[in-house]
């Protein structure tokens, strides 16, 4: 039997009748980072919220850190360790940073600590340090996803759940957050679940990876693996697609001869 942190079994949740996902399961180990590639619609963010309470499986069982949570409340899930950054961000606009950060800690009391891991999310977010009194609307969307992960962070996690944190972001902005979330992951410990469709620095950041098309897990191995499958090259990597494009480029340049 696996003692993996959280695990998932022949998972099914619905959109009203559509089935959304289909059987799904997989293992995240604890220290891992684990991500879970798709194109858009394949399940990755159903697979997200049903993990975190926000959607009730209708078949299936999930259990984290040894407890069964399919079904919880979004809050107890919370309670138990798991914390999910939605995908788009979602920061309270017109509370400042300070106070964004304070409500990701709604769940504990230990004063001191909490002020801890703020200076923490600080040492990893200079940005948010030097913007804590302002409203979280004024920020750029790079600055509001790292304030949604610094939200996180206060929690104490067990296991982070991010939803396509690479979206909207400049690929300087991505390279930057990935980078963080790398440090997190080997200084703080952080096992994290991630769903993205930037395959290639998901692959650079992961440790196992996931593949899901139309609901259903069709792939799994190492980042490794994934990254030397010509499938994952071919789909999620775009070299056919500039192989494509190099052909069709070469077909014109003849073509004008």
């Amino acid at each position: 039997m696996s003692d993996a942190l959280l695990k998932i079994q022949n998972v099914e949740s619905y959109y009203g009748p559509i089935m959304a996902i289909r059987g799904v399961s997989l293992d995240v180990e604890q220290g891992q980072i684990v991500t879970v590639l798709g194109a858009n619609g394949a399940g990755k963010t159903t697979l997200m919220k049903t993990i975190s309470g926000v959607m009730d499986p209708e078949k299936g069982q999930i259990t984290f850190d040894g407890v069964e949570i399919q079904g919880m409340e979004p809050h107890k899930v919370v309670a138990q360790g798991v914390v999910h950054i939605p995908e788009g961000r979602e920061v309270f606009p017109l509370m400042s940073v300070n106070d964004n950060l304070s409500l990701g800690a709604y769940t504990r009391n230990d004063t001191a600590n909490i002020e801890q891991d703020r200076e923490m999310v600080f040492s990893y977010f200079p940005i948010l340090k030097e913007r804590r009194d302002q409203e979280a609307g004024y920020l750029s969307g790079g600055e509001q996803q790292m304030l949604a992960i610094g939200r996180g962070l206060m929690a104490r996690p067990k296991i982070m759940l991010l939803d396509e944190p690479s979206l909207g972001l400049s690929p300087l902005l991505v390279q930057e957050i990935f980078e963080i979330l790398r440090r997190l992951n080997a200084e703080q410990k952080v096992t994290m679940m991630l769903v993205e469709q930037n395959a290639a620095i998901a692959l650079e950041l992961a440790h196992v990876g996931y593949v899901m098309e139309v609901g259903r897990i069709v792939m799994h191995g190492s980042a490794d693996e994934l990254m030397q499958s010509e499938d994952i090259q071919n789909f999620y990597l775009g070299v056919q697609e500039e192989g494509v494009r190099e052909e069709r480029r070469w077909k014109r340049k003849k073509t004008w001869r």
